[in-house]
This record gives C-alpha cells, structure tokens and sequence, in this order.
C-alpha cells in the first residue's frame, strides 16, 4: 500500500493548487484523478472554452452593428467549424500546460477514481488502496436534473455539449436564468440561434441585484431572446420532431417548442461516489461538503475545497481554499482563512456583471450603517462613444470615514473595471483615497470616479 501526507482527490483548479502547495512544503502528496482528460472543469468545460466563444460572439455582435459606427461592413456571420477549430487549439494549449506540471514530478499522480474505505485510507477504482495522512477533497460539481416532470427522460444538452458545438442550431429552448445559462443563451443568439430562455425566478442571475439583472435582461430582449422569468415548468417533451416545453407565465399557460433544449438549471457537488457517509463526512441534502474556516470537513484530517464544498463556484476561490487547506494541513503559523468580504464576481454577458466585497441588498438586510451612490453608463464620454449605454457603477461605503464596503458594475467590460475596487478594498482605502489616485479621460475606468465623489460630498457635508 501506498502512503502519502497529503492525498487531492480530484485535479482541478482546488486539487491541483493544493497539491503544489502542500508538495512546496515538504509534505509527500499525491492527485488522484481518473477523468478522461485532465485539466479540471475551468479548462475543459468552463471558465476558458466559454469565454473563448463569449469573446467571439462580441467580436461578431460589434461586425454586425458596424453601421453604427459609421462602418461598411456587408455580411458578417459565424463560421462555427472554425469557431470551434480555435477554441479546441486554445483549450488544448491550456490543458497540455495543466497536464506538464501534473506531471512534473512535484507530487504524484495516480490516474483512477477513489473513494473512501476508512478515514485514512482511499480505495481505487483499480483495486488498490492507498494510505493518507490527510486528504482534500476537490471533485467539483455536476449537472442536476431538477424533478421536472419529462425532463430526466429526454436528451437534453448540457454546458458541455453547447460549447463543443460545430454548427449554427436554428432554434434552442434554454431552460435556466443563472450565469451559465444567461452567457450560453446569448452566445447562441449572437452566432444566429432563435434563442427561448424559460427562467423559474423572478429574475435572471437571481443571486444578484434585480436592478443589475435588469440591465442584462433589458439588453437580452433587445438583441432579440425570447425571455420569460417567474415561471413554473410543468413538463418537457421530446418527440422526432424535437422538443416541448410547457410552463405557466403571467397566470396563462404556454408551449414553446425547438430542435434542441438546453438544461442550464444548475449544477450539483459531485460527491456522490466517494462514500463520505461511511466515514463520517458531513454534507448538506445536496451533497456539499460542510467545512470550517479552515476546510475541515466534520473529519478534522479530510478537508474539502472548490465547487464540491464552496459557497461560491468560482475558481481563484478553489485555489485558496485548497492552497489553505493544504497550509493548515503543513501546520504554517499565523495562515488567515479565506475572506468572503472581498467576494469577487463576474458575469460575462455583454453588459457584464460584476461585484466585490458588501453589496446594498445585504448591508440593508443586516442594518449597516452606509452610503450608495450611482452613475449611469448612458451618461459617461467614453462609453457613450462606444455605444455601450447599458448599465451602472454603484459604490457602497461606510458613512464616517467612507471607508468602501462593496462595489456593483452592469455595463461595458465590467469584469475589468470592478478590479479598481479589488485592492482598495483588501486594504480598507476609503472614497478619499481613491479619489487621490489620478484616474485618466477618457477612459471607461474614469467612470467609478463619479459615484466615489458622490459619496465623499455626502460626508463632507454631514
């Protein structure tokens, strides 16, 4: 039998980290991973091959507006073998990389599955067993299939199989309103699918603001999606003619109906297999890890990190989570836990979406004292020129001091401009600091500017 200090399950963006990290601090560790590709969710199947496609459906998007500018442009369209040529070299760049440093020696990797046979020992799908003294778990997550009624039954297309797609459909129903759906959704539109979006919440990218997903939806039926949001679902179909999708909107019953149905409902922590009952292992009804501060599952030697046990599925998260996991483990003094303050989010829609740190909702809900102020896209030089009018920059801070809590930007290139908030915030700068720094015109950056000064007037006039 194999021994090891220090055991990932899984080689993801949280198994791999830690696994780097624990190796770079003497402790002898492995990755255990027995997916058919290497490379984790981000590489393969997420965060890289869909912003590959999302930033060439803009490129298209701005072609096919170029009369706006002023531009003669006659046809452009997408040419979805070559699009899907690019992303495929770009990912498989991406993934030969991950795979070089999986194998370079550092720690050791076991290509097969695991489970757990006791709290220290791993059983392999090949039959052997393996000895850790302290073990992370970082499987990461799976599509769910909510219970509605049909839709288990049908062949439905996953994240997976619309962004490996090598040709244009003519028309999908996607069935969800969160980020995966809502950048996929568009995508599509944008290289020529007729697009239904069916979404069960009030809103689309319900964990955010309604007046940030406002904007998005705004700009969704503009570019002309089919969007409908408070539905129940009440079944889904499929016969050779394609697919059917009932719900009920507005209190009036509907049918949609489309060649090809997109399940972007969710996603699920894929923990199901590794026999974490047996050990002691708590999860939440959804199969989430529970863990402390530190990653320690309720088995104080296992510890869990990214999607599989996260509040948040974003991967610089799974890496400092597994990276402090595997410190914790290694017994560095004066490590921090993660700090879910600095909370940083983007949606690559286009108007993007992004947040860090306190927004206004939850500083309302838990009776913090603050200052808000705003400034619209549809009022800046810079973004006016370009003709992105959608959205806002919205700054939240602290009412003494101005000290900034949090930050929430819809609108151009957002995903970028919310990181003028990231180090501020992680040093507790104020409105006044920021104000300090020379912020240049015109820029799409000079917009945060407006909404920071409004905020320092309010104090300085209190």
């Amino acid at each position: 039998m194999k021994s090891f200090d220090f055991v990932c399950i899984g080689g993801g963006s949280a198994g791999f980290n830690a696994a780097r990290m624990a190796a770079s601090l003497g402790l002898k560790s492995a990755v255990i991973d027995g997916a058919r590709d290497l490379g984790g969710l981000c590489i393969l199947r997420g965060c890289m091959p869909s912003k590959t496609l999302l930033y060439i459906a803009d490129v298209l998007h701005l072609a096919q507006k170029a009369k706006t500018f002023g531009l003669k442009i006659p046809f452009a369209r997408a040419d979805m073998r070559a699009i899907h040529a690019r992303k495929k070299k770009i990912i498989g760049d991406f993934a030969d990389y991950r795979l070089q440093a999986l194998t370079s020696g550092r720690f050791e990797l076991i290509r097969d599955h695991a489970r757990f046979k006791d709290a220290n020992t791993l059983e392999l799908s090949s039959g052997e067993t393996i000895h850790a003294k302290f073990v992370l778990i970082g499987t990461g997550s799976k599509i769910s299939v909510p219970p509605i009624p049909g839709l288990a039954a049908v062949p439905f297309w996953t994240s997976d199989d619309v962004l490996d797609l090598d040709f244009i459909p003519k028309r999908v129903i996607v069935l969800g309103g969160g980020i995966v759906a809502c950048e996929l959704a568009q995508f599509l539109n944008r290289i020529g699918t007729r697009v239904t979006l069916i979404q069960r919440s009030p809103n689309i990218l319900r964990d955010h603001s309604p007046e940030a997903s406002t904007v998005v939806q705004q700009a969704f039926v503009d570019e002309g999606i089919e969007l409908f949001a408070g539905t129940h679902l009440e079944r889904v179909g499929h016969d050779r003619r394609g697919f059917t999708v009932e719900f009920r909107h507005g209190g009036k019953n509907k049918t949609r109906r489309a060649a090809h149905l997109f399940n972007a409902l969710g996603r699920e922590p894929n923990t199901a297999a590794l026999s974490l009952g047996a050990v002691g292992v708590k999860t939440r009804a959804n199969g989430q890890i529970i863990t402390n501060r530190w990653q320690q599952t309720s088995i104080p030697h296992i510890y869990a990190a990214g999607d599989c046990a996260s509040p948040a599925e974003i991967v610089h998260i799974a890496i400092q989570q597994g990276e402090l996991a595997a410190r914790h483990a290694a017994r560095v003094k004066k490590i921090k836990p993660v700090d879910y303050n600095l909370l940083l989010n983007v949606v690559f829609t286009d108007p993007q979406l992004a947040t860090i740190g306190l927004l206004e909702g939850a500083v309302k809900e838990n009776g913090t004292p603050y200052l808000v102020a705003s400034y619209p896209f549809n009022d800046h030089g810079k973004s006016i020129l370009m003709d992105a009018n959608y959205g806002y920059v919205k700054v939240i801070a602290e009412p003494k001091r101005g000290r900034i809590l949090g930050a929430e930007i819809a609108g151009k290139d957002a995903g970028e401009l919310i990181h003028a908030f990231s180090g501020p915030l992680a040093m507790r700068a104020t409105v006044f600091d920021l104000l300090r720094a020379p912020w240049y015109h015109p820029t799409l950056a000079e917009i945060v500017t407006y909404p920071l000064e409004e905020i320092a007037e309010k104090i300085g006039s209190s």
